[in-house]
């Protein structure tokens, strides 16, 4: 069985998500306190209690999912005997690249949390609040989204932001080009289109101040070779370098999330288990349209370590 660890995204995250983990194993507890002294604030009170539209912020809900996912890879790692060393590749959706290279080892548990609210921050400010807009196209392919944009009446920007799974596309841009792109989407073969609950057009090129505020911050950060490899967002390859990894990340902020070539490339390249670890199961469904064969498991709070162990 060969193995690649998955970390989610922003969307994932629920009010009470990693209590139980952090009451259960004090190496969960440790990772919670470690990012709470990081980002200077108590995250994980936020993360316990909310309220949701506290915890949904994108400047909380980023490190957020990071710890949850770094505090359950931590658990693994104590009690089931997990060596990151020896799973095949680690990947994330979005901002999970920054936790897949936290669990290889190359950005530490504070400095990823450090950027990630950075990064929170900085794609928030980017576009003023109401001027941006995600939109999930389902049912179609990336040509048949592209020729909706193309199609669609209006100035402003609209650009393919996610290339999920097979039939689910995702938009984002300014918010009357996006609105005018899904009137329009079924004359293309879109199913549904269904505009996304974000605060800002995450992956699009209006993201342009938020990458430069990134790049600053990461030339900032320590960053070293992954123990594993690290698939990264926009290329669907293996990041290796210090240098390469905080290009990609910059990039990634205005980049297309090129997950379906992603997971793609590792079920290619030998790997047949694929473990999301942290909250949610929305990469776990999304592997399985990939790669129909692929095992999957999401393992996110305590009673997910049994069945993680006989997996």
């Amino acid at each position: 069985m060969a193995r690649a660890f998955v970390f989610p995204g922003q969307g994932s995250q629920t009010v009470g998500m990693g209590h139980a983990l952090a009451q259960a194993f004090p190496a969960a507890r440790e990772a919670f306190e470690e990012v709470d002294d990081a980002v200077g604030r108590r995250l994980s009170a936020i993360m316990w209690e909310g309220p949701m539209d506290v915890l949904t912020l994108t400047a909380n809900a980023q490190p957020a999912l990071m710890a949850h996912s770094i505090a359950m890879l931590r658990v693994l790692e104590k009690e089931a005997g997990v060596d990151i060393e020896n799973v095949m590749f680690v990947a994330g959706h979005s901002l999970g690249e920054y936790s897949a290279l936290c669990a290889a080892r190359a950005i530490s548990l504070p400095e990823t949390a450090r950027l990630l609210r950075v990064r929170g921050e900085a794609m928030q400010d980017a576009v003023p609040a109401g001027e941006g807009a995600m939109a999930a196209l389902i049912g179609v392919d990336l040509n048949a989204a592209q020729k909706a944009i193309d199609a669609a009446p209006g100035a402003g920007v609209c650009e393919i932001a996610n290339d999920n799974a097979p039939g689910q596309v995702v938009i984002s841009g300014h918010k009357a080009r996006v609105e005018a792109v899904c009137a329009g989407a079924k004359a293309f073969g879109v199913k549904m289109a269904k505009l996304l609950p974000v605060s800002a057009p995450f992956h699009s090129s209006l993201m342009a101040p938020a990458a430069d505020r990134m790049r600053d911050a990461l030339e900032k950060a320590a960053v070293k070779p992954p123990l594993t490899p690290v698939v990264a967002n926009v290329t669907a390859r293996e990041a290796t370098s210090p240098d390469e990894i905080r290009r990609l990340l910059v990039e990634q902020v205005t980049g297309r999330v090129r997950w379906t070539d992603s997971v793609a490339y590792i079920a290619a390249n030998g790997c047949d288990t694929f473990v999301e670890i942290g909250a949610g199961k929305v990469l776990a469904g999304l592997i399985k349209r990939i790669v129909k064969d692929a095992k999957t498991i999401s393992v996110g709070e305590p009673g997910d370590i049994d069945a993680f162990v006989k997996l």
